[in-house]
């Protein structure tokens, strides 16, 4: 471990050393941080420096704050930059991304505020120190790479930060709360841009009239400093950066900062990784004053407190706060593909067809047809003569969903492939067709009559009666298992599922 003193910012925060992977099949690392910040800061630690297998999170920061510090001094930026900085990690109300830990360049360089971190227990939001933390995100990024021009300062954990002030995620009060957050966060990071524009060389990029705020937020005094704040940008026209506020996936940063969820994203499920309650779920059980005894004992009872927003909730809070940051990420992919809309090709009103009577096993059965004018099949009716009346609603809505399937494009020979050989009573033989002798049931009398008369196939199997179940008690139940017989092959032409029943006879030697 580091020998050096920890700043005094890290001073009376008991600390413990955690043993974390970066990757499961890696080297272990001895990482120090604070006892309450837990093993996945551990992890994520190990994983933003891959390259050390001892680290002290004081001293690791130290390494990227030291840097800026010396500059900010030097051009009399701040005299209290590396305080205010290592103050703000070890508040875990934000750090910057991951190149910057690691001094490596990049296209765009991000800082991660964790609002969280700025509502105390009473629920009073610090809105003056999220913005005081929003201009010193951008200072410090200028100071780190002076020579850079897109800089993208976001929050993270959004969903936890709604649930705790008593909202639901896909609310409109919801939205409303995320655009006044984004809106001032983005006044405050132009206002400090605008400020370090006289410093440097740039030519300075045009501060843009925002798009306006919602007037009823939840926390009036956020929406009065987003005001203020967006005068003050206005005023000053032009900043330093192309971009200032935006989000960036620095995944390492935001489990750090103790973030449950991700950016602006929704959790999916009220459980976490470990099956426990997600922090969200356990915020939203404490706005109700509910214990998690009493949300199992509702759950078990049907009454579901705790489910998570709908799935289309990210993309919505995509599209509200898209127009109030510089930088958004694509928009949030549903985890389903909507399915492509059918065509339904309507019978014409006038149509041909036939009905045919028949009695299967003794039972009465009516099949009326419908046809396309070209003599396509188009639906089906299934009238029963003395069967019961669940069994003929059964029948009715049957002939329905396969009138359906033929009006969007289903093939006969699909409904005549799934539906020949179903067995169920009544079956036997067949009177008053004398295209189909037998039927193993009524369904599948009706698609062997269709196979007839709409594919002109006559190679359907034939329907072999069988005798009652006898199950140990007939000589074949009470003939030996081995040798066993050979089946007869299948005739010519037999249908496919006929054709499966039989078995292949295969030489071993």
């Amino acid at each position: 471990m580091a020998s050096n003193a920890s700043p005094k910012s890290w001073h009376g925060i008991r600390q413990s050393v955690f043993t974390a992977q970066a990757d499961p099949d890696g080297p272990a690392a001895q990482v120090k941080l604070p006892v309450s910040w837990g093993g996945k800061a551990a992890d994520a630690l190990a994983a933003l420096l891959p390259a050390q297998n001892a680290l002290d999170i004081a001293q690791a920061a130290e390494a990227w704050i030291a840097p800026i510090a010396a500059r900010a001094a030097i051009i009399g930026v701040s005299a209290t930059m590396a305080a205010d900085l290592h103050g703000l990690l070890a508040a875990r109300r934000g750090a910057p991304g991951a190149a910057i830990w690691r001094g490596e360049p990049a296209e765009t360089l991000s800082f991660v505020l964790n609002p969280n971190a700025f509502l105390d227990d009473g629920l009073g939001f610090d809105a003056a120190g999220f913005g005081d933390a929003a201009a010193l995100a951008v200072t410090a990024l200028t100071l780190a790479e002076p020579a850079a021009h897109r800089l993208a300062v976001g929050f993270t954990d959004l969903h936890l930060f709604i649930t705790r002030l008593g909202l639901e995620f896909d609310s409109a009060a919801a939205k409303d709360l995320a655009i006044t957050l984004a809106a001032y966060l983005t006044a405050r990071a132009d206002l400090a841009s605008a400020g370090l524009l006289a410093r440097g060389t740039a030519p300075g990029y045009p501060i843009q009239s925002a798009a306006p705020i919602p007037e009823n937020c939840i926390l009036p005094a956020l929406t009065e400093a987003t005001l203020a704040a967006r005068r003050a940008a206005a005023a000053a026209g032009t900043r330093r950066h192309d971009s200032v506020a935006g989000f960036v996936a620095e995944p390492e940063i935001e489990a750090l900062l103790g973030a449950a969820t991700i950016g602006f994203l929704p959790a999916i499920s009220a459980l976490d990784e470990a099956g426990g309650l997600h922090p969200w779920a356990r915020a939203r059980l404490a706005v109700m004053g509910v214990t998690p005894e009493a949300a199992l004992a509702a759950m078990i009872a049907g009454n579901n407190l705790l489910t998570p927003p709908r799935l289309a909730a990210g993309r919505a809070m995509h599209d509200a706060l898209r127009p109030h940051l510089h930088i958004m990420p694509a928009r949030p992919e549903l985890p389903f593909h909507a399915p492509a809309k059918t065509t339904r090709e309507s019978l014409p009103a006038r149509r041909t067809g036939y009905t045919q009577k028949a009695s299967i096993g003794g039972h009465k059965l009516f099949l009326s047809t419908g046809e396309y004018a070209n003599g396509r099949l188009g639906e089906i009716f299934i009238a029963l003569h003395k069967e019961g009346s669940a069994f003929r609603g059964l029948m009715d809505a049957f002939a329905i969903a396969v009138s359906l399937g033929l009006q969007h494009g289903v093939n006969l020979e699909d409904f005549v492939e799934a539906f020949t050989f179903t067995r169920f009573g009544p079956a036997g033989a067949v009177e008053g067709d004398p295209a189909v002798l037998q039927a193993t049931s009524m369904v599948d009398y009706v698609f062997r009559n269709l196979a007839v008369n709409y594919l002109g196939s006559h190679s359907v199997a034939p329907a072999l009666p069988e005798s009652q179940d006898t199950v140990g008690e007939g000589a074949t139940d009470r003939s030996p298992l081995l040798p066993l017989d050979l089946p007869e092959p299948a005739p010519r032409g037999a249908a496919p599922r006929e054709r499966r029943r039989a078995f292949k006879l295969v030489n071993g030697a």
